[in-house]
């Protein structure tokens, strides 16, 4: 194996994005976040390389010894005629067995669920998933963040003197 050869994050260039859940932060505050493989048969690769995936209502599951994401909508290949996927059907996720162990163990805790942050090729083209183990917020926990940016949009435009008199 290249000891040379870095490990790939999704900030990184190479990476390419092609889907991302926006709302997730917004909705959850994050724990922790693990990249994962994903399933895929060739049409979903072709569908998710045009860039027009979902994972906005998408979830993911521990069953037993697997992980299933849900939820997440790739549109099919046109050009794949009979061949073709269901565009909403679920997908297994591929991790370490302790990884596994771990998340199912984090997700007994109530409140806590696994979200799909976003869908990336990684460097070598290949599909990976960023999951991310969550809480959910609460509605005065989303009022209390949006006060408090909303006060710091104030402060900033009053120190450049562009805010009200």
């Amino acid at each position: 194996m290249n000891k040379d050869r870095k490990k790939d994050k999704p900030g990184d260039p190479e990476v390419k994005v092609v889907a991302r859940n926006r709302r997730a932060k917004h909705d959850y505050n994050i724990e922790e976040t693990v990249e994962a493989g994903i399933v895929l048969v060739g049409s979903e690769v072709k569908g998710l390389r045009g860039g027009q995936a979902s994972i906005r209502q998408a979830y993911a599951r521990v069953d037993g010894d697997e992980v299933w994401l849900l939820g997440a909508h790739i549109p099919e290949y046109s050009a794949a005629s009979w061949t073709n996927h269901d565009p909403d059907r679920r997908r297994k996720l591929l991790l370490h067995r302790r990884q596994i162990k771990k998340l199912a163990r984090a997700i007994q805790v109530a409140g806590r669920t696994l979200v799909p942050m976003q869908i990336h090729f990684n460097a070598r083209g290949i599909a990976k998933v960023l999951l991310a183990l969550a809480v959910g917020k609460r509605r005065h926990d989303k009022r209390d963040r949006e006060s408090r940016r909303e006060a710091e949009r104030e402060i900033s435009r009053t120190i450049r003197g562009n805010g009200p008199s």
